[in-house]
């Protein structure tokens, strides 16, 4: 069955929107920064949270919203993913569950690996947990990012407890295989470590990609693994507030379940109402209508950037709709974000945000429409040559 794009909303609507991506800059700016989409949202959605404001059912979020056994099904369904419901929990968001994940596990001043260019909220996540960070970067292998073993088989014999992996990874949209993740997994079994994955863009992977949810990589990665996810970046309701925290073992689900009742009393009652109708058979037809979405951005942007920007480096990535570009050869400096927000009013990620990998970087949000997208990049390509 042929599956039809999703369609972005109208830019005079997006305007009227009240969230960071359409009021943190001015309207000739165009945002292309924070994760946030320009698409409708998923119907189930729409109809579950409009009949929750007609009863006025804005209260606390119950002991038991219905994540659990939705959550369950959707992993099963698209990823062949057995979870235990007795093994979800649920909290804020994702950060603040790795953040309690890792104060769970971990001594003050004990060192977390992380894998740079990263999402920039794991620099500030890891001394939250009174923790220090370990650098090992990803390697590149000429086609595409990996993790490092190697690299990080020494960091864990040097005295890091644990890692935070991205999984799918952010900014660069790769999806690190099954072996990876469970060679990961010997590393961190063998030197008694954890590894705490973000799997927050997992609902993202495009059709033909394989992704491996961190503790299904393995028995041992079931023995040392959390994760922690949520609908919120596919299904674009951040500002509503709910992930999950998910073990593979009973003694790490003792872990989770020993947390503070307030660390579950904190998801939003629209955020658990919105992952449920989010997770349910009833929203696989739009994500996979958003998917064909992506999947024609992201190459429509490869074409844009050999157009209008050569130089430019850049790779599909295997899911999600960020996409991490190298502009180091334009000569822009450490920053090109700055001089593209500053000349061409487009407004992107800055690369040294992610990493001292991100130097000479942009990251672009590609949730758009296609003509925001090749707006933005006919902007950029106008500043060669300035």
């Amino acid at each position: 069955m042929t599956v039809i794009p999703l369609e972005a909303l109208p830019i005079d609507q997006l305007r009227q929107r009240s969230s960071t991506k359409w009021r943190r800059y001015p309207e000739d700016v165009l945002p292309l920064f924070v994760a946030e989409t320009d698409f409708p949202l998923a119907p189930a959605i729409t109809a579950a949270l409009m009949r929750a404001v007609e009863l006025g059912d804005t209260g606390y979020t119950p002991p038991d919203p219905g994540i659990a056994p939705v959550f369950v099904e959707f992993a099963r369904r698209r990823f062949g993913w057995e979870v235990d419901p007795a093994r979800i929990r649920w909290t804020c968001d994702v950060v603040m569950g790795l953040v309690e994940v890792m104060r769970a596990i971990l001594r003050p001043g004990d060192r977390v690996i992380m894998t740079t260019p990263v999402y920039p909220p794991f620099f500030d996540a890891i001394p939250e947990a009174q923790a220090e960070a370990v650098d090992v970067p990803l390697r590149d292998n000429g086609i595409g990012w990996e993790l490092d073993l190697d690299a990080i088989e020494r960091a864990f014999a040097d005295g890091a407890r644990a890692i935070l992996l991205c999984n799918p990874h952010n900014p660069t949209g790769t999806v690190h295989s099954r072996a990876s993740l469970a060679g990961l997994a010997e590393i961190a079994k063998r030197h008694g470590g954890f590894v705490v994955s973000d799997e927050i863009h997992a609902p993202l992977v495009q059709p033909g990609v394989e992704f491996t949810p961190f503790l299904a990589a393995s028995d041992a990665a079931a023995e040392v693994g959390f994760v922690v996810t949520s609908g919120s970046k596919a299904y674009n309701f951040a500002g509503l507030k709910c992930a999950l925290m998910i073990t593979g073992s009973e003694a790490n689900a003792k872990i989770v379940r020993a947390m503070p009742e307030e660390v579950e009393w904190r998801t939003g009652l629209f955020g658990a109402i919105a992952t449920v109708a989010a997770f349910s058979p009833e929203s696989d037809a739009w994500l996979d209508s958003l998917l064909a979405r992506l999947d024609e951005n992201r190459r429509l942007l490869a074409d844009l950037l050999a157009e209008h920007v050569p130089g430019a480096r850049y790779r599909l990535p295997d899911a999600g709709y960020l996409a991490w570009i190298d502009l180091t050869e334009l000569g822009w400096g450490d920053n090109p974000a700055y001089k593209i927000f500053t000349e061409a009013k487009v407004a992107l990620n800055f690369g040294p945000m992610f990493g001292e990998q991100g130097a000479g970087h942009v990251r672009i949000n590609m949730g758009c429409s296609p003509e925001m997208l090749t707006e933005a990049v006919r902007r950029i390509g106008a500043l060669i040559g300035r």
